[in-house]
């Protein structure tokens, strides 16, 4: 399931696409698959990207060689790509990890075109800051969230590097009580889930594979509500149109 909408994003073919902190794939795959573009995956964790090239080879097209992914472990406050050298680029529910996170903002805006599309997600603030006030474990695990972000205050961030936004919506509204019950009956990785909590992730799942149109329809009636991600779409303009102020 997506977090980025791909009509936003504007995929055409024979671009290059970057997914920075891809992770398990699903949008670096999804760009493959909806047009013939160079999908190119980055991620620190080398095991999310094994289960990106295993998943991966149940929708490679073998008779085309228009398309292609690549995918590879590398660090986004580093990128190991030359400037101007993607026409999109795609940064979800990554941000909210980093520390420095404006050094990747400032590598997102070297290596996209001018003119280029970036889409960035992180989670929202409310449904986030529940989660915190549920319980400190959630985001005090290894690799987990250090910040909760104001969505106004990430916008003016990456408008700052060089972007012009136009478009924000919120995504995955049904995946917000799942978030709140785990935190509530916060388990450690070697202890039973809550029944609940196990009974709402199989919903979940069962959401994911069946996508009834119920669901699809509440999920999108409660998103600008509760949806538990904001995501956002800039476009890298000219150094001269920028505002100096």
């Amino acid at each position: 399931m997506e977090t980025v909408n791909f009509d936003d994003l504007q995929l055409k073919a024979n671009e290059r696409i970057l997914d920075l902190g891809c992770g398990e794939g699903r949008h670096a795959i999804t760009a493959y698959m909806l047009a013939d573009v160079e999908s190119v995956g980055i991620d620190l964790n080398l095991n999310d990207l094994k289960t990106t090239r295993d998943r991966f080879d149940e929708f490679k097209d073998q008779d085309n060689d228009q398309k292609s992914l690549t995918i590879s472990v590398a660090s986004g406050q580093k990128l190991p790509f030359s400037d101007n050298s993607f026409d999109k680029v795609i940064c979800s529910e990554v941000l909210e990890h980093i520390p420095d996170y404006h050094s990747v903002l400032t590598e997102i805006a070297r290596v996209l075109k001018t003119g280029g599309i970036f889409a960035a997600s992180v989670p929202r603030f409310f449904p986030e800051w529940i989660c915190w006030q549920l319980s400190d474990e959630y985001h005090e695990v290894e690799g987990g969230h250090i910040r909760i972000f104001n969505a106004n205050h990430l916008r003016e961030d990456i408008q700052n590097c060089g972007f012009v936004f136009f478009k924000k919506h919120h995504a995955h509204s049904l995946h917000v009580p799942y978030w709140w019950l785990k935190c509530f009956f916060w388990q450690e990785e070697d202890e039973d889930e809550a029944s609940i909590v196990s009974a709402y992730h199989r919903f979940l799942v069962w959401d994911l594979m069946k996508q009834p149109k119920i669901t699809k329809t509440l999920d999108k009636v409660l998103n600008p509500v509760m949806g538990k991600s904001v995501v956002m779409y800039f476009v890298k303009t000219l150094p001269d149109t920028l505002d100096p102020d």
